[in-house]
């Protein structure tokens, strides 16, 4: 049941990359047609027929559509904004209401995942999305072709960055099964005092928080940063792993806070409002990153004993 629900909101996915193809092919004024239409091309097979096509194929795929976006090939095109009239009078009718179908994307996965966990709430995400673009179809009364052109806007300015989460999460898996904890373990033990708790915790706290930021993904660093510190110089001396295991976590949000790499929180939004300084996000948010660390360290080494 869930793969079946996955394979069709992975199929929408390539749907919406085959409509990015689609508006590039017919934008007349378009700065870089090919190599844009390669890469939407190939994310959409990717997404939409992965299943059924070998492994060494969708390789094939990746490299291509990576040529594209490394030759910088992958431009944005022309598509319109919204009158200012009509989106003036969006705001005035819906006011606060227009987060309504955002927190509807995030009550579902959460739903998905309480109370029906054998779909998860990755299942709960991808109907939580559609059910967001019906209810604002529903508020704005714009027709479903609105949603897509506006889709395909926000995806059109970020480019190949809105691939960079699958990218880097791959990568972490990819870093845990060829042993990068043990060889990270290693290291750490020539340094690390025998038994010295605190320095442990703050070496896997830092340790999060730059493996993080070359990542780009908390999830990604987490396990091979707590097999290779974690669990033989924090968990070793008898630490609640529930307590060590949430705020090391959130010490890796603390170097998302700090990364381009995490690209949907520190460079979709300056594509998004065309800020002039394309580190401006991240720039504003390190000294309250560093603030979290230092506490979540002592909250690590207080409550977890």
């Amino acid at each position: 049941m869930k793969n079946n629900f996955m394979e069709v909101i992975y199929f929408i996915c390539g749907f919406v990359c085959f409509y990015i193809v689609y508006k590039t092919a017919t934008d007349k004024n378009h700065k870089s047609k090919v190599g844009t239409i390669i890469f939407w091309l190939m994310l959409g097979i990717i997404m939409a027929f992965g299943k059924y096509i070998p492994p060494k194929a969708v390789g094939v795929l990746i490299l291509i559509m990576s040529g594209a976006a490394m030759s910088k090939q992958v431009k944005p095109g022309n598509s319109p904004l919204a009158p200012a009239e009509y989106r003036k009078k969006m705001s005035d009718k819906l006011g606060y209401k227009i987060f309504i179908p955002a927190f509807t994307i995030g009550v579902t996965a959460i739903v998905f995942a309480i109370f029906l966990p054998k779909l998860g709430a990755l299942v709960g995400l991808g109907i939580g999305t559609i059910l967001a673009a019906v209810i604002l179809m529903t508020m704005t009364k714009d027709s479903p072709k609105s949603v897509m052109n506006e889709g395909q806007r926000l995806l059109d300015a970020v480019g190949p960055l809105s691939t960079l989460p699958q990218l880097l999460a791959s990568l972490g898996a990819i870093f845990t099964a060829a042993g990068v904890g043990e060889v990270i373990a290693g290291g750490v033990q020539k340094i690390v005092p025998e038994g010295n708790v605190f320095v442990g915790i703050v070496i896997y706290a830092v340790g999060m928080v730059l493996f993080t930021m070359i990542m780009g993904n908390a999830f990604a660093a987490f396990s091979v940063i707590t097999v290779g510190i974690g669990v033989p110089f924090v968990l070793k001396y008898g630490l609640d792993p529930n307590v060590v295991g949430m705020l090391a976590l959130t010490c890796g949000y603390c170097g998302t806070l700090m990364t381009p790499m995490a690209a949907n929180f520190n460079i979709v939004p300056v594509a998004i409002l065309e800020m002039k300084d394309k580190y401006g996000v991240i720039k504003k948010q390190v000294p309250i990153a560093i603030i979290m660390l230092v506490v979540q360290i002592f909250l690590m080494y207080f409550m977890a004993r």
